[in-house]
């Protein structure tokens, strides 16, 4: 079981990790009662450390007139706007008797980083309306706040204004909307605008290659940096993070390698944006252990390192590694957040940890201060589903105190699917449809558990209204990378340059394997058809092609990795681990939902996923 600090002692812990408010005035020398200089109480703005301060000096500028200053005003604003304190910024803002372009900007950009988007958008428009221009400072503000709330339309109309005031070859303005474009999901829009730009300078091609990987392109980050380097940009902190992250996404460990040497070479330092990020590189692209070394090797940790390095654990099914971690954590002073227990609750149910997960639910609030949000709960639901306890979960789903959104449905319709639950399944796809009517994973989610049941009307049922929705399921493909290429198959792909021996080495791996006893899980196959076409569907499916194509490309002794975009099916799982016996290769398989390590005939997930 695991072991907590009391609750006096956490207490005490974040107590002394809080800075306390500072409630000092300006000393004898800031007074500024005998001083008409507008560059002093500049100068003394800029040296204020909190609200309070603020307020002396706001109320000497007017007493003393010199808020009638343009300049003043401007860096008052600025100020109360750094310092979250936007209702006197806006009010100041409001009785401004003259307003320049920065004061605009400065009124607009605090709102953006204050979250207030709403009010955002309202001083834009009377911005315009008011007949001034916007200039490169304040349309890239605004085009974050479309960036930040998915506004496809308004920035859309905003890329229009830029347009209209001349300002579309600005590099500040046009990064902001390709940013903003590949943020809202529309990578091709992004990639007309940055082809265009005259120049692409560093900070442009980073939110392109980070546009790239957040839409699911990782590959084409990776040419992108390559052309970056060619063309003779050396990569900032930054921008080597960005790169980092894309790498994880792609999850290809020789790229990530290559990522490694370069951030040697140039010798960047290790701290904890960059160190977090490698760790969940490596992570991703299935080397647990490099992860771990770069985390020992980090001279500094915050609580974003620790939970990242136990989401890595768990993310690999090793949940007995995640909680001694964090056992590490605490003694380490670290105090957990909520980041931290989504990782720890993800480990424990990847791990079958239920009575583990169960205790660091009910402590995380208790001890720790972390309120539970959908996030925490849904792993619940899944700790709980995955253990066949779905009475209890669906008791938690209706008793929490959160709103619930489609993750934690999808939970427990994953968890019905696994214990062949139907009417449970049903409800929760009721409810789950109503959230998200346009995903087509929840309709084929239900669409298999109706299959799995033999209830083929229901599962024809389910197609007509994927038809009748246009929705189209998402196809299985599986990636590997093999000599620096990355090669992607599709079930009963024929497309490969030697297809022909992949399927040879396919029907010689299948005798191999019927001979030490494997029955191809005809279960699996989801349709109507007879079991020969099943066998036949079965025989090509992505994970099979690119494990064949993986013994062939590869020596002897190399583990193969593969990168699946779907869960694993339940036949391929068992092929791997036969695979994996026979060849003595270890096969390494990333799925939609973790890791899977096979080797000599065992998985690392111990056949609870």
């Amino acid at each position: 079981m695991l072991r907590f600090f009391s609750a006096s002692t956490a207490a005490a812990a974040i107590s002394d990790a809080i800075p306390q408010p500072q409630q000092s005035t300006l000393d004898s020398n800031a007074q500024m009662k005998d001083t008409m200089d507008p560059d002093f109480f500049i100068s003394t703005l800029f040296k204020c450390r909190n609200i309070f301060q603020i307020k002396q000096v706001h109320a000497q500028v007017t007493t003393t007139g010199i808020i009638h200053d343009l300049i003043v005003a401007n860096k008052l604003l600025y100020i109360c706007a750094k310092h979250k304190d936007l209702v006197s910024a806006h009010l100041l803002f409001n009785k401004m008797e003259e307003r320049d372009p920065v004061s605009w900007s400065v009124m607009i950009g605090g709102f953006v980083k204050n979250g207030d988007y709403e009010r955002c958008f309202q001083t834009f428009r009377e911005l315009i309306r008011g007949g001034s221009k916007p200039d490169n400072f304040s349309l890239p503000f605004v085009i974050k706040a479309c960036r930040d709330t998915m506004g496809l339309i308004m920035g859309r109309l905003i890329h229009s204004t830029v347009l209209k005031n001349g300002l579309h070859l600005d590099n500040f303005v046009c990064s902001t909307l390709v940013d903003m474009y590949a943020k809202c999901g529309m990578i091709d829009n992004a990639k007309q605008l940055f082809d265009r730009m005259p120049k692409k300078d560093l900070v442009t091609r980073t939110v392109m290659i980070a546009g790239y990987a957040e839409c699911g392109k990782p590959n084409e980050s990776w040419v992108l940096f390559d052309q970056m380097r060619r063309d003779g940009f050396v990569p900032d902190k930054v921008a080597m993070v960005t790169i980092v992250n894309a790498c994880a996404k792609l999850g290809a460990l020789n790229k990530a390698r290559l990522v490694h040497d370069y951030v040697c070479a140039r010798r960047y330092s290790l701290d904890v944006e960059l160190g977090t990020a490698m760790i969940d590189m490596y992570a991703k692209c299935g080397s647990i252990d490099s992860s771990r070394e770069i985390f020992d090797r980090m001279e500094q940790k915050n609580v974003i390192s620790w939970s990242a390095m136990i989401g890595a654990y768990g993310y690999h099914g090793q949940g007995r590694e995640a909680l001694e971690l964090f056992h590490m954590m605490l003694n380490s002073g670290i105090i957990p957040n909520r980041i931290t227990f989504i990782s720890l609750l993800y480990a424990c149910s990847h791990a079958g940890l239920v009575d583990d997960g169960l205790q660091l639910f009910s402590l995380m609030s208790d001890i720790y201060g972390v309120r539970p949000d959908v996030k925490h709960y849904t792993c619940m639901v899944d700790l709980l589903g995955r253990a066949g306890r779905l009475d209890q979960a669906l008791r938690l789903i209706e008793n929490m105190e959160v709103e619930k959104d489609e993750g934690i449905w999808c939970a427990f319709l994953g968890a019905c699917r696994i214990h062949k639950q139907v009417d449970l399944a049903e409800k929760a796809a009721k409810l789950l449809l109503l959230l998200q009517t346009q995903n087509p994973g929840h309709y084929i989610l239900l669409s298999n558990i109706y299959a799995n049941a033999g209830r083929w009307k229901d599962v024809a049922k389910i197609r007509n209204l994927m038809t009748k929705r246009r929705l189209k399921k998402i196809p299985g493909y599986t990636w590997i990378e093999v000599d620096n290429l990355i090669y992607r198959f599709g079930a009963g792909d024929n497309s490969h340059l030697r297809s022909k021996e992949i399927y040879e080495m396919l029907k010689s791996l299948s005798q191999k394997l019927e001979s030490a006893g494997y029955v191809p899980d005809t279960n699996s196959v989801l349709h109507d058809v007879d079991e020969e076409v099943k066998l036949g569907i079965l025989h090509a499916h992505s994970e099979k092609l690119a494990i064949a194509f993986g013994l062939i490309a590869t020596p002897d002794g190399i583990p193969i990795r593969i990168t699946k975009n779907l869960r694993v099916c339940g036949d391929c799982h068992s092929f791997c681990k036969l695979v994996s016996e026979i060849t003595r290769r270890d096969i390494i398989v990333r799925d939609a939902n973790r890791f899977h390590h096979f080797k000599e005939g065992i998985c690392s997930c111990g056949d609870y996923w």
